[in-house]
């Protein structure tokens, strides 16, 4: 049993893993929302050298959770 339910819960992260990497956004009820983000290029500095450097785009991971979530989190 434990088998099946990791073979479920590995299957549910690598479909997840291929809707983020191709573009889509993933809700999950009562949970939260995985989305994609594109950064921009920016200046930086090196703090080993105190030189400026360009940090280049990139695709960063972004979740937002869900109201049901953030209220279950603040009950007292």
């Amino acid at each position: 049993m434990k088998k099946d339910v990791g073979e479920v819960v590995d299957l549910v992260f690598e479909t997840i893993k291929d809707a983020l990497a191709s573009g889509e956004q993933v809700k999950l009820s009562g949970f939260g929302t995985f989305t994609v983000k594109q950064k921009r290029p920016r200046r930086g500095r090196n703090p080993q050298t105190g030189g400026d450097i360009t940090i280049t785009a990139r695709k960063v991971l972004s979740f937002k959770s869900s109201h049901i979530m953030r209220d279950n989190m603040n009950r007292k």
